[in-house]
């Protein structure tokens, strides 16, 4: 008898695979780390995460945060991670709910080489950004684009250009001091715009090893159908980094241009490639005419990670929020929320039709950062007018943890999306209260920090693991 249960047990488990591997079972791949089969082939235009937070040093301005380039090594010379020259990188924002955005934020990067007869990224120690001995460079400029009330057009203006980009983060002897060359890579722009651009440490921490085997979680792995002894938490991208663009704004210049604003915000990126033929090849890529495709759209963790299905993740990185009604479907009865039980027997998740993951996902939540005239889509929402507190760790839906300053309105640095998108789609959150119960509302992948302290001031972001540490 033991041996055939043991035998039927092995044959449910197999039989599980292919639906597990057909899935795109990612459950926590929350940062647009390689989300959608075209886009692996195009990391320099991949969007990995989008951040949107008031911060406590900076609470009268809007804090966003775009990162592209997923799972860099910093040792990756000589031709280390750089902004694609040939790539429109945008941050994007909704201030009155319509799923259209009002203020678009674009960043355009130009390479130039002082030596293209050395191989070197640099030829002796770099110690300001200028310096002579840094042979490989990037400028950017930032364009904002408006859509004034009450106009079909787009008002465009360039609030800064030739900025430079912070250096690779090479070693101690060619960049013996990179914070200072970080720092001096901050620039200040007309009407009170903070901006940095460059490499970072990747601000995601999640145990990829382990989500990726079959949805696994170590501090759970006992409850798993394929059990494995329990530990902690592993974070797959420690040790990687990113490339960052970080906008300050005065909150006023991002809220419509009302006499009573909503204080909510929506908040995506979007990454666009030209269409057309090629002009030339300089040595340094193809240049390309036609107009700008979109190729790369990220704004709320998860959703084309994991609740979009393989045949339509493409679709929807070159779908628009607005159009975002195709995909709802999909929210409302997740692939996720049924293999939760399969893969830990004895888990019940709330029956579809999902209207409270429509809350958390699409239309944001009421009295917390639901705009008053909403249309739902897929964006970070962002309740500006919320007072921010001290930056610190939490793995709960924050209007949970009485820190509403947190994930899920807006995203923070530091917020455990995981954590907390793991539990919301198992139903632990108040807007199922059946199920609000443990292990749902207590579900983790056991990391609950990231590898590198954030900073405390602009651009917040941590400083990028150094190549020779690597």
């Amino acid at each position: 008898m033991r041996t055939l249960l043991r035998r039927r047990r092995t044959l449910f488990a197999l039989a599980a695979v292919p639906v597990l591997a057909a899935s795109s079972l990612t459950l926590a791949d929350a940062s647009s780390h390689r989300e959608a089969p075209l886009i692996t082939e195009d990391p320099v235009a991949d969007n990995t995460d989008v951040y949107a937070f008031v911060a406590p040093d900076a609470p009268d301005a809007v804090t966003l945060v775009a990162n592209w380039i997923p799972l860099e090594a910093p040792y990756g010379g000589p031709n280390f991670h750089k902004f694609g020259d040939d790539v429109l990188y945008t941050l994007k924002v909704d201030n009155n709910g319509d799923a259209v955005e009002d203020v678009t934020y674009e960043f355009r990067f130009n390479t130039t080489i002082a030596n293209e007869g050395s191989f070197l990224y640099n030829t002796g120690p770099v110690t300001t950004l200028d310096d002579p001995d840094l042979n490989v460079r990037q400028t950017y400029t930032v364009t904002e684009v408006r859509r004034p009330a009450a106009s079909p057009g787009m008002r465009r203006v360039v609030l800064g250009s030739d900025i430079p980009v912070a250096p690779a983060n090479i070693g101690p002897r060619s960049t013996p001091n990179y914070n200072a060359l970080a720092d001096a890579a901050v620039k200040s722009l007309p009407s009170g715009i903070k901006v940095f651009a460059g490499p970072r440490d990747d601000p995601f921490y999640v145990d990829l090893g382990s989500i990726f085997d079959l949805g696994g979680l170590r501090p759970l792995n006992p409850a798993h159908l394929i059990p494995l002894p329990a530990e902690g938490g592993k974070d797959g991208l420690a040790g990687f980094n990113t490339h960052s663009v970080v906008i300050q704004i005065p909150k006023a210049r991002v809220l419509a241009n009302t006499a009573n604003p909503d204080p909510t915000i929506g908040v995506w990126s979007a990454t666009y490639r030209r269409q057309g033929r090629e002009l030339h090849n300089d040595g340094r890529g193809p240049r390309h005419s036609g107009d700008w495709v979109q190729v790369s759209r990220l704004g709320m963790p998860l959703v084309n990670e994991v609740v979009v299905p393989l045949g339509k993740k493409d679709l929807f990185n070159v779908s628009e929020p607005r159009k975002d009604g195709q995909f709802a479907r999909h929210v409302l009865d997740p692939e996720l929320a049924r293999l939760i039980p399969v893969l830990y027997p004895g888990v019940s998740v709330p029956p579809a039709p999902r209207n409270d993951l429509a809350t958390v996902f699409l239309t944001g939540v009421p009295s917390l950062n639901k705009p008053v005239n909403v249309k739902a889509s897929e964006m970070l929402r962002l309740n500006t007018s919320i007072p921010p507190t001290p930056f610190a760790s939490q793995d709960r839906l924050g209007l949970l943890a009485g820190q509403n300053d947190g994930f899920p309105n807006g995203r923070r640095l530091v917020d455990d999306v995981t954590d907390i998108e793991l539990r919301a789609v198992a139903g632990g959150t108040p807007f199922t209260p059946d199920f609000n119960v443990f292990p749902n509302n207590a579900l983790t992948d056991g990391v609950d920090i990231n590898d590198m302290p954030f900073l405390t001031s602009f651009p917040y972001v941590a400083t990028p693991h150094q190549g020779y540490e690597g």
